[in-house]
């Protein structure tokens, strides 16, 4: 329920506390993995793109890059796995990408736990139901991800963003969490070409699995 004193206040405490404990912990990780993506390819360290939030308002997502910066080569566009650079690859496969996410979580864009960010151009498809899923903030792991991520259609990861706007509680964050970090270690239900399309639904939309 949004509206509990958890959903309301204790919740961003929480986020506060883990993302500014996570982000002076993690200095050196930040710091080693900067250099390797600097050293890897040509291009700035981090990559931002504008996400939909709480209320339907856009922020900028914050990711280490993964890809080269350039898009054509020898008179052809470049697909992703193409410009997927080494560092990357490695970040992708252990979900280090995601680690400036932090910073989201910290100024108050994101929560460690919420429905994942979707693109801006998917905005004019919702439902008014599927909608309510902006009712709280977007989250570095979520329900979906923990039960299939990109292996499930795009109904059902709103079903399951809407069951979590449902069910939000401090013991239903804490299970969520558990789940992802034993995911994160087994590696499961995380797809190399993560940035591909994964399905194209009856409605004519397309579901992005960049780090869904």
């Amino acid at each position: 329920m949004t509206g509990s004193l958890y959903a309301r206040f204790i919740k961003r405490l929480l986020d506060l506390l883990f993302s500014s404990l996570g982000l002076i912990i993690l200095a050196p990780v930040f710091l080693a993995i900067a250099i390797a993506v600097r050293l890897d390819s040509d291009g700035s360290v981090l990559f931002t793109q504008p996400r939909v939030g709480k209320d339907g308002a856009i922020f900028r997502l914050y990711k280490f890059r993964t890809m080269i910066t350039e898009t054509m080569k020898d008179g052809r566009q470049l697909d992703d796995e193409e410009r997927l650079t080494r560092v990357g690859r490695f970040l992708r496969r252990l979900s280090l990408d995601e680690l400036p996410q932090l910073i989201n979580v910290l100024n108050g864009t994101m929560s460690l736990i919420g429905p994942r960010p979707l693109l801006v151009k998917y905005l004019p498809y919702y439902t008014e139901e599927e909608s309510k899923r902006h009712s709280v903030l977007p989250g570095i792991s979520g329900w979906a991800q923990v039960n299939g991520r990109n292996a499930i259609s795009w109904e059902d990861k709103f079903q399951y963003d809407l069951e979590y706007v449902s069910r939000i509680s401090f013991a239903f964050d804490v299970k969520i969490a558990l789940m992802t970090v034993m995911k994160v270690f087994k590696r499961s239900d995380i797809f190399l070409n993560r940035l591909a399309d994964l399905d194209v639904e009856r409605r004519g939309r397309v579901c992005e699995n960049s780090d869904i």
